[in-house]
């Protein structure tokens, strides 16, 4: 199982893994651990990640960056429009109302939501895990929203502060109106980027120098820490509200804080870290490394929630960041009621169960009620029909149960409805304890006890003990007992600017296209490389190692062949169809591939005459043998004189072809190849290996008895041996002192 975090950022990515007992951060195809947030589009295919940075200038209108902010967003945002203005490519309004990017696809303008491009993104960070894993990635955690923040402060703030200065710079100095040339405007920022990067380690004046910057014009200026620092003051002083509503909310004293970790790009930033530092009252701790913390700590996460990794217990309890309310039209009151369900840093993930009396279907609408602390102006977060609500059979409000939770990625949802269905018994009647409800079409909200992803809910009966109110009835009321039957009702979910289930998979199916048309295009690219590759592999090759090995009449033409094809690539060859490239590097192999054949036959050659020569010597060696040694006295003479032969003419075939290549011209092809040569030595190995190997036939001797066999145990031990010589005579080996008879006459016993 892969376990693997993604840290999304602004303006670059990284991608983090599991493994070996550690989390480590992968590299790309670039060798770079860092991956550039930025997607570029072109008339054939798409690139992502690096390859799409380096088209930022040369195709700045079709290459996106900094997308990120856009999620969640309306076209009419105020927000979006404020940054419409200076971003180099197009936005534009999606049928949906949120914004979109508008770029040129296959020769084709194009509208692509934001999550659409946050999808080629994550598609191409995907990949890189793949790659660094050797296996299929399936799940991940990625790194998204904060607990205080200001989503709008970040190291982007700082270049456009650098980028407005020199614009106004070169406009006075130079009468550039840089913002009007999306080119140049995006040269400047990569320039403020680097700028401001150097400035974070250097308090001198630094240099900004543009070659050919816009009309050939190079321009230059210059910029130290404290100017840049002077000109920041606003975007500084953004730095402390989030870190005091942090103590706020946790309700903690700076004395409380042990040590402060600084993570992020642009914490690097001395003034940054000067501001944290007085606030806190502390030294920072920099122990992990500021740009690719976010993605490890996402890797550790998924391993956490992965059951193949045994990760060391952490306690971690994500929160609500804003709170949650619930607001539905009352018929009782003729009017709107509201809920909290979830207040601000509640823990997640959590569920809750809320209690209503209805006679029919009602809807509830979800929405965040700090709408002042939220990133986005819209606090909506989504209406939910529960549906098929029926009175009881006694026509009084049916008592639903709504289930409304957030998950473990923060995502507020109307998980489940039931409908609960009172049927009453005529058996005998026992005490309970009743519910305020009122008699007419209105409702009793009840909040159930809460449970977490952990926790059983509670069984129906304790909901219905625990969650209800005490009606002022005397406790011994006798009412019929009854039953309850439970009833599962649909729901029907409208989140606001979540992608609606057609719309998602068209997406899903338009990516797949892309992502097949990226992979043709890249089949395309390498075709073209191959047929350029070899143009010029061959023509180095034929004025060195393979020189003596063609004519000059052949070099010649093939020569010009590879410089027409050269020619053809930079000119009509530029954009063809793969199988054009193909069939044009078939063309040039059919002239080049023989020259190149016959200089691996030379090298090849003489090992494989030297593997023969010793194949013949090794078999002559084991049939040439004295007859009269013992291993090989099983074979015969045919044996012998058949390998004899088989060598003979193995060594007079091969005498004969070196005889003939060596005639050869290197400049013709050989008289014998490589495959005849070893063709012959398995030819002579198969044939007379058998032989020359032959097992030795093996002797069966007859079993001889012993005496103990014939005679059985004597006392346990064996009884003494007795042989019989072939002279009549019996010994007695068991005994030194019997005495020895020999050829004794029978004796009579009188």
């Amino acid at each position: 199982m892969s376990v693997i975090g993604f840290d999304v950022g602004f303006m670059n990515c990284y991608v983090a893994v599991a493994r070996a007992g550690g989390i480590e951060t992968v590299a790309n195809e670039y060798s770079d651990r860092c991956t550039p947030a930025c997607v570029s589009f072109g008339p054939r295919n798409r690139s992502i990640g690096a390859a799409a940075k380096s088209q930022v200038v040369t195709n700045c209108k079709n290459t996106v960056q900094g997308f990120k902010r856009f999620h969640g967003r309306a076209f009419s945002d105020p927000y979006v429009q404020k940054l419409k203005n200076s971003l180099v490519y197009d936005i534009a309004q999606m049928p949906t109302g949120t914004a979109g990017i508008k770029v040129m696809y296959m020769e084709e303008e194009k509208v692509f939501s934001i999550e659409q491009v946050t999808a080629m993104l994550l598609t191409k960070l995907k990949e890189t895990a793949e790659n660094a894993l050797k296996k299929p990635v399936a799940d991940c955690v990625i790194s998204v929203l904060a607990t205080a923040c200001d989503p709008e402060l970040g190291g982007k703030d700082f270049d456009e502060v650098l980028v407005n200065y020199f614009c106004e710079e070169f406009g006075k100095k130079y009468k550039l109106d840089v913002k009007s040339k999306p080119r140049a405007l995006v040269r400047l920022y990569q320039e403020c980027e680097k700028l401001k990067k150097l400035m974070s380690a250097n308090s001198s004046d630094l240099p900004l120098n543009i070659e050919c910057f816009m009309n050939d014009i190079d321009v230059s200026g210059k910029l130290n820490r404290g100017q840049f620092e002077e000109m920041c003051t606003d975007i500084l002083a953004r730095v402390e509200p989030p870190l005091q509503s942090l103590l706020e909310n946790t309700k903690l004293k700076k004395d409380d804080i042990y040590a402060v970790e600084i993570v992020g790009g642009a914490s690097r930033i001395p003034a940054i870290k000067e501001r944290i530092s007085r606030f806190f009252g502390k030294e920072l701790s920099t122990t992990l490394n500021a740009d690719e913390a976010v993605a490890r700590g996402c890797a550790l996460q998924c391993a956490i929630l992965s059951p193949a990794f045994k990760v060391r217990e952490f306690s971690i309890t994500d929160i609500v960041p804003y709170p949650v309310s619930l607001k539905w039209h009352s018929a009782a009151e003729e009017g709107i009621s509201d809920c909290e369900v979830f207040p601000k840093n509640h823990a997640a993930p959590f569920s809750k169960v809320l209690t209503f009396y209805r006679k029919e279907p009602f809807s509830l609408e979800a929405y965040y009620n700090c709408p002042k602390e939220l990133p986005y102006p819209d606090p909506t977060i989504g209406q939910f029909l529960i549906q098929k609500v029926v009175p009881q059979a006694s026509g009084e409000s049916s008592k639903v149960k709504v289930k409304v939770r957030v998950n473990i990625h923060g995502i507020f949802s109307v998980s489940s409805a039931s409908l609960v269905e009172v049927q009453k018994s005529d058996e005998t009647e026992e005490p309970m304890e009743t519910e305020q409800a009122n008699e007419k079409d209105g409702e009793v909200l009840q909040m159930m006890p809460i449970f977490t992803d952990q926790d059983e809910p509670p069984s129906q009966g304790d909901e219905e003990n625990k969650g209800e109110k005490k009606s002022d009835q005397p406790p011994q009321a006798k009412k019929p007992k009854v039953k309850t039957k439970v009833l599962e009702l649909p729901i029907e979910n409208s989140p606001q600017w979540q992608l609606a289930d057609d719309m998602l998979n068209l997406f899903v199916e338009n990516e797949g296209k892309m992502i097949m048309q990226d992979k043709l295009e890249k089949e395309r690219n390498d075709a073209k490389n191959n047929v350029e590759e070899y143009v010029y592999e061959m023509r180095d090759k034929l004025h060195g190692m393979l020189e003596k090995f063609v004519s000059e009449s052949d070099r010649d033409a093939l020569s010009l062949k590879l410089e027409d094809t050269e020619n053809w690539l930079y000119e009509d060859g530029e954009d063809q169809p793969k199988q054009v490239y193909i069939d044009k590097l078939a063309e040039l192999k059919k002239l080049g591939q023989p020259i190149q054949e016959r200089y691996a036959e030379a090298e090849e050659r003489p090992k494989a005459f030297e593997e023969l020569g010793k194949q013949i010597q090794a078999i002559s060696n084991n049939a040439t043998f004295p007859p009269q040694e013992e291993q090989y006295d099983h074979l015969d003479e045919a044996d012998v004189t058949k390998v004899d032969k088989l060598t003979n003419d193995a060594m007079i075939w091969m005498n004969s072809a070196m005889n003939q290549q060596s005639k050869q011209s290197l400049t013709l092809d050989p008289s014998v190849k490589v495959k005849d040569i070893r063709a012959k030595t398995r030819e002579l190995f198969s044939s007379c290996n058998p032989i020359v190997t032959k097992p030795k036939p093996k002797v069966e001797l007859p079993k001889e008895e012993t005496p103990a066999e014939q005679n059985g145990p004597v006392n346990g031990q064996d009884k003494p041996q007795e042989e019989t010589t072939d002279k009549g005579t019996t010994e007695n080996t068991g005994n030194p002192n019997s005495e020895t008879t020999e050829n004794k006459p029978d004796m009579d016993l009188d």
